[in-house]
């Protein structure tokens, strides 16, 4: 990362005998993925200038196992599971915060059963929690009267009924929040879940990413706000299949909040 931004190991705060607020876990895209690399910089810059006191596991953090256990390894899963439960409990981790709904659904529903049980909010729910504390304050700036569509991703919407707290964050920025037609419950998947996002889709009439992309498009938004990686992927290439790029942003919902700071 580059060297301006503050990211501690939780291994250097423990042998300082510090115990951070939150374990920023980072997933799989968000460390590897160039694209969700800046979703990760994005957040630590609004977590540096909160002065939230957090921390990663950097190479101590492996895959939750979401991939594996979606495409039908459960084996493997909690190989994985396990691996990252033991690192997480000799650190004595209370809370996570992450960028990704897949992690945060592993992390928050199936890592209890398997002896990992921690508060564990999504980025979006740290942000708004973040503000509602006054610990950042959001101009709409740039975002000020901007057309943006927020996108439900499966596991966080539907999995983990978390609706508002992205949404709240986008009307602070100013912005003129349109729904599309399917939306909250209602919401349809970008393409990406289920382990879908590491294979080509079975043949078919229409990519689904296609048909959700073709949705936002029909409401026609400046910028379509994304909280996950993978959906960001899905949806950025339904924006490049339709030659929309120039004119569509796709976002997420830290990048926003960054650019409006002018982080």
């Amino acid at each position: 990362m580059e060297n301006e931004l503050k990211v501690p190991t939780m291994a250097e705060l423990f042998a300082a005998g510090q115990q951070p607020e939150v374990l920023f876990w980072v997933g799989c895209a968000g460390s590897f993925d160039d694209r969700a690399k800046k979703i990760t910089k994005a957040f630590v810059k609004i977590l540096n200038k909160a002065n939230v006191s957090f921390a990663v596991l950097g190479t101590e953090e492996s895959c939750t196992g979401d991939p594996a256990k979606r495409a039908g390894n459960e084996f493997l899963f909690q190989m994985q599971a396990v691996t990252n439960i033991e690192v997480l409990n000799a650190y004595e981790v209370k809370k996570v915060v992450t960028a990704c709904p897949h992690c945060f659904n592993t992390l928050k529903n199936e890592y209890p059963g398997l002896g990992g049980t921690y508060e564990v909010v999504h980025h979006t729910q740290f942000l708004k929690q973040l503000l509602d504390e006054g610990r950042i304050s959001m101009e709409g700036g740039q975002f000020k009267g901007k057309r943006i569509t927020f996108h439900d991703p499966c596991y966080l919407g539907r999995a983990n009924n978390v609706y508002e707290a992205p949404r709240d964050l986008i009307r602070k920025l100013d912005a003129e929040l349109v729904e599309m037609k399917n939306c909250k419950k209602r919401g349809l998947c970008c393409g990406a879940g289920g382990a879908q996002m590491f294979k080509e889709p079975e043949k078919g009439s229409k990519d689904i990413n296609i048909e959700r992309t073709e949705q936002a498009l029909d409401i026609k938004p400046e910028i379509i706000a994304a909280g996950c990686p993978f959906c960001n992927t899905m949806l950025t290439d339904g924006v490049k299949n339709k030659e929309k790029e120039s004119s569509v942003a796709v976002m997420d919902i830290a990048e926003l909040i960054a650019s409006a700071e002018d982080l």
